[in-house]
């Protein structure tokens, strides 16, 4: 039974009376929520929250149950109703990682990139420690998936569905699943067919309950197949499945049934839809697999749907979901109608109209690029969004299918090529739209999967990518000695690979991992290494940043001398290059060092110097920043009425009054505080 509303032969199937049945199942797991557990019984209290175990196979209508279990009594649940599924359409366990975050982000709770299992696991616990809040474990494949998901707070109240029981977890009792009862299974067929062809022979419309074993899933394509059919009679129904015999389940002579009397072209997409990432079908996607227009394609979809074949999803855009009882029936079809040459094309289509997609998603939010502009109108028009905002909206609401895609395509490990480009297309639409730290750990799964192909195709540069992106990632999360591990990785990759871009990048990015972890010589090193290279390439502007981040970790070892003499070198650097903002920033930095080395008259000298280019850069923060560190060093010297005066200054500039760290530059005493100031992390420019 489907939650979407069903246009059958005229009988509409409304999301208020979808839910047919199970009277004694939903009375007995009330019942459950209800009875005392045995932690209770023997006088203590509940450790963890009830478990409810709602167990059948597919086509038993066990999600339906579980969702109209849901509705009774989310009421009684403050903190709302969180769903997770635990399977892919194929069978295969969604790792507890990937859940956990799931959970995690409908709770808007963070979700470092990269954390591990029990780190997510715990924190799930941690922000359901206060709250009263239901959740639903869908297609649950082991009670491992159930017990690292379990809240340790009985106020929750945990619905698992599974094909079986779980074996592990304490105090649960399974709610099997057998057919719906007869009165409600003809009451299924009757929103299909329409009451007049149940009325006038009720007994072939048992038969036909009986051959389906009262199964709603098969109940339903039999309800399908004969409300596109009017003058079909219910007995000849029933009668061919019987001539059938036993071969197969039900639902699969049922199935067998609704494909046969499908025209070719409908057939070919329906059984093409089992190679859908996520079992998640929109029109681009039917329409790239069998290669029609998307216009043809929603109309087949609209057609599935009606049959039973297929369950539209609540969405803005027209989505639909591939049911997971059909999707071995359908991947048995294409293993033996369809060529491998012809699956492999398919998913090909498939993934070069999704890149296409991402293209179009990221081109329409650069509107001052002209060659982007261009790119974006030479595009079809089915492939165009119609403004920035409608481009992010496709990219939330399918963004479990893009990223499956690219789990699938990895894994496929014969489109590499594409999958490097769908990939690539991925992080960049996403950076464009979410942000790269509310995107990080969706891109840390997609780094992971670069850094796979790489590796299986021997590509060290596109591994040197890979690996600092993830350092990148690792070293924003705290797990700096992780980060460092991979970006020695990734400088061994691009000296692999003869890539200067890698190898600079990586040397730099070494010496902040050992900044961060308090190894200032090291990091002093590193950095002079990468200096190097830059120097020899005469890449003038990293070369004067690097001036400064060998001064900041100078600084942090209280080699002030040498700190100087880093910092002077940066701003000459600046200097030459003509950048205005990073001069003013270099001497504002020289001031700070100058003012530790006991040097307070040079120091006011350099501030002030510093004060008059941050005014030609036009940074009001810095401006102000550096007004109040005037005044402090005023108030050194002994001259309180001039620091007052600057002070004044810096809060008529923010219109407000300020400390220097609100400004924008920390104040402190301390050398190796003070220095986050300077230190400037190194990004990737790429992918």
């Amino acid at each position: 039974m489907t939650d979407q509303a069903v246009e059958t032969g005229g009988v509409r199937l409304s999301a208020e009376d979808h839910f047919l049945g199970r009277t004694r199942e939903l009375k007995e797991l009330l019942a459950d929520i209800e009875r005392a557990g045995l932690d209770t019984i023997s006088g203590k209290k509940a450790p963890r929250a009830r478990v409810l175990l709602i167990a059948g196979r597919p086509g038993s209508g066990r999600t339906a149950l579980a969702e109209e279990l849901v509705r009774q009594v989310a009421e009684r649940y403050d903190d709302g109703v969180l769903r997770v599924r635990l399977s892919e359409p194929d069978g295969t366990p969604v790792p507890v990682e990937r859940a956990a975050r799931e959970l995690l982000v409908a709770l808007d709770r963070p979700t470092p990139a990269g954390a591990a299992e029990d780190d997510l696991s715990e924190a799930l616990r941690e922000a359901l420690a206060d709250r009263r809040a239901l959740l639903l474990l869908d297609d649950a494949v082991s009670a491992e998936q159930v017990d690292a998901l379990l809240p340790d707070t009985p106020e929750c109240l945990v619905v698992a569905v599974s094909g079986g029981p779980l074996t592990g977890i304490s105090d649960v009792r399974p709610c099997t699943l057998g057919g719906l009862d007869t009165k409600s299974a003809l009451e299924l067929l009757t929103r299909y067919t329409g009451s007049v062809r149940i009325t006038v022979d009720p007994r072939a419309a048992e038969g036909l309950v009986e051959e389906c074993q009262a199964q709603p899933a098969a109940l339903r394509l039999a309800g399908g197949w004969l409300a596109a059919r009017p003058k079909a009679a219910v007995a000849d129904l029933a009668k061919h499945l019987r001539t059938e015999g036993d071969e197969g389940t039900p639902l699969s002579r049922v199935f067998r049934l609704a494909y046969g009397s499908l025209p070719s072209p409908a057939a070919r997409i329906l059984r093409l839809l089992a190679l859908a990432p996520a079992g998640l079908v929109d029109p681009h996607t039917a329409s790239a697999l069998v290669g029609c227009s998307v216009g043809g394609a929603r109309t087949t979809l609209d057609d599935f749907v009606a049959l039973g074949l297929l369950h539209a999803v609540e969405s803005p855009l027209p989505e639909y979901e591939v049911p997971g009882c059909l999707h071995p029936l359908l991947k048995a079809l294409t293993e033996t109608q369809d060529r491998p040459g012809e699956l492999q094309l398919a998913r090909a289509r498939m993934l070069e109209r999704t890149v296409r997609l991402l293209q179009s998603s990221r081109a329409i939010t650069e509107t001052d690029n002209p060659e982007a502009r261009e790119k974006l109108q030479g595009l079809p028009r089915s492939l165009r969004f119609p403004s920035p905002r409608a481009a992010e909206d496709w990219l939330r609401l399918r963004k479990p299918a893009l990223l499956a895609s690219a789990r699938l395509a990895v894994a496929d490990g014969e489109l590499d090529t594409l999958a490097r480009r769908l990939m690539s297309q991925l992080v960049r639409a996403m950076v464009a739209h979410f942000g790269t730290q509310a995107a990080a750990p969706d891109l840390y799964g997609v780094h992971r999967l670069v850094l796979d192909v790489a590796e299986r195709r021997e590509l060290p540069r596109e591994k040197a990518a890979a690996l600092l992106n993830l350092g990148d990632l690792d070293a924003q999360t705290g797990r700096t000695q992780d980060a460092l591990a991979r970006y020695r990785a990734a400088l061994d990759s691009g000296r692999q690979a003869n890539d200067p871009y890698a190898t600079g990048r990586a040397m730099e990015s070494v010496g902040g991992a050992h900044l961060e972890l308090g190894d200032y010589d090291r990091a002093a090193d590193w950095f002079g290494r990468a200096l190097a290279q830059r120097l020899a390439r005469d890449e003038r502007v990293d070369a004067a940043r690097l001036h400064g981040r060998i001064a900041a970790a100078q600084t942090y070892a209280g080699r002030y001398g040498e700190a100087l003499r880093g910092w002077r070198a940066a701003v000459a650097g600046h200097r030459k290059n003509g950048d205005v903002a990073a001069h003013a920033r270099a001497l504002s930095e020289l001031a700070r060092v100058q003012e530790y080395a006991g040097r307070p008259e040079e120091s006011l000298h350099t501030c002030e110097e510093a004060v008059e280019w941050a005014r030609r850069a036009e940074d009001v923060r810095l401006q102000a920043a550096l007004q109040l560190r005037l005044a402090d060093t005023l108030e050194h010297l002994g001259d309180p009425a001039a620091a007052r005066l600057h002070r004044g200054a810096a809060e008529r500039l923010l219109g407000e009054e300020v400390s220097e760290e609100e400004a924008g530059v920390e104040q402190s005493d301390d050398p190796k505080q003070a220095a986050d100031a300077c230190e400037i992390r190194s990004t990737s420019t790429e992918d």
